[in-house]
Formats: C-alpha cells, sequence, structure tokens
C-alpha cells in the first residue's frame, strides 16, 4: 500500500485537492476532521483539556475560539496542547492505515496541515505540496469569516513557509490557476504512485524498534513506540 502525504499552508487549496482525491475514489485520512472529533462531544480529548486549560470546555465539547485565544501567541501553551491531541490524533490515523491495509488498498492519502512540521513526511512513499500564489493565499483567508490580518499572520508564523515546503515535496500541485489544472496534476501524481514499489507499508517492525532504541539511547519500549 503506497502512503501519499498531502499538505500545504493555510488558503492554499489544500481541502478541495482533499476532495478531488477522494472523487477519484482514494481513501483520505483527515488530519482536521480527526481534531474536530476529539474536541467534539464526547471526545477524547475534552476532559484533558479541561483539565489543562479551564473554561474551554462549553456544553461538553472544547470551544475551538476560546482555546484559540489561549493559546494565540503563547508557545508554552501551544505546546502543551499538542502533547495532549496529537498522541490521540495520531491513534486516529493508525486505525485508518491499518484499516485500508486489510482492505489491500493500493494508495491512500494523509490529509495533515502540518505533514512536515511534525516529520509525517517519513511515514509516507512520497509527499504532495498544493501551492498558488501569497496574493491568492491572503485573499482566500482574509475571505473568511472571523479571520483578521494579526490572526492569519499569526498562523503562517506556525506554518512552514511555503517554499520550503515546495522545496521539500515530491510533487509541487498548484491550485491557483482554476481547479481543473490542479485536478489534472492530481490525477497525474495519482497514476504515477499506483507504480512505484511500496516502502512504509506493511511496516517493517524490526527497523522500527531499531530507530527507537538509536533515538532512546539503547532502550526499548513497545508502548512508546511508532505503530502503524
Amino acid at each position: 500500500m503506497i502512503i501519499l502525504g498531502l499538505t500545504g499552508s493555510i488558503g492554499m487549496g489544500k481541502s478541495t485537492a482533499s476532495a478531488m482525491l477522494r472523487r477519484m475514489g482514494v481513501p483520505v485520512y483527515d488530519s482536521d476532521a480527526s481534531v474536530h472529533k476529539v474536541l467534539g462531544k464526547a471526545g477524547e480529548a475534552v476532559g484533558l483539556l479541561d483539565d489543562a486549560f479551564p473554561g474551554v470546555v462549553k456544553k461538553g465539547a472544547v470551544d475551538r475560539n476560546t482555546l484559540g485565544e489561549r493559546v494565540f501567541n503563547d508557545d508554552a501553551a501551544l505546546k502543551l496542547l499538542e502533547s495532549i491531541v496529537h498522541p490521540i490524533v495520531r491513534k486516529i490515523q493508525d486505525n485508518f492505515l491499518k484499516r485500508c491495509g486489510r482492505r489491500r488498498e493500493p494508495l491512500v492519502v494523509l490529509d495533515v496541515p502540518l505533514l512536515f512540521e511534525v516529520n509525517l513526511d517519513k511515514r509516507c512513499d512520497a509527499s504532495v505540496v498544493i501551492s498558488a500564489p501569497a496574493f491568492v493565499q491572503a485573499a482566500r483567508v482574509l475571505s473568511r469569516s472571523n479571520m483578521t490580518e494579526e490572526k492569519f499572520n499569526g498562523i503562517l508564523l506556525r506554518q512552514m513557509p511555503d517554499a520550503a515546503k515546495r522545496q521539500r515535496a515530491d510533487f509541487v500541485v498548484p491550485s491557483g490557476r482554476g481547479r481543473a489544472e490542479t485536478l489534472r496534476h492530481l490525477q497525474r501524481i495519482v497514476r504515477l504512485m499506483k507504480q512505484v514499489q511500496a516502502t512504509h507499508w506493511p511496516p517493517d517492525t524490526y527497523a522500527d524498534r531499531t530507530a527507537y532504541k538509536r533515538a532512546n539511547g539503547g532502550a526499548t519500549n513497545a508502548r512508546a513506540r511508532t505503530r502503524y
């Protein structure tokens, strides 16, 4: 099974590209949807975040606007938030890959906004960045409700610059020249990826264990190391 990472900065058109891939019949894991799930009513992260950030839970769910205000421009608070949410979301991603593996899907996509920032591209056979000119990006984002220029700039500061993402990616797909061109690029990538040899699935448990030992001074901890 080929694992393709999909990413792009805010306002670049990643969600549109993700929807196109689904219509092509490619299973897509949506990181944002997973976050909404764990922050929603009865979500796994609700109680933990209520303890860490008193007042952010309202009517049994995390109020994302209130939480955003608490962590905005506060690196320590943001790191605490990520330390709570990321492991839970990672489990959902693991389960997605396992299900697709059992179904023998030839290709799956991990749609992760911070794919490079959290080094999840290492889990993928190849990566795709959706990109558009900066003026197109700004126009898209600033047209959203409850979005301000200050908030937009704050989000950009927490994301890897688009130029760095494009340099790191295996494929760059333009989204500022119309949907038809974006679709053509994605169709070509899907055709190419279905012809390559998978390198990350099924997982190499021996290599995984060895990498963990090296990163942790020779210790082995089956509960802590990466799982697929």
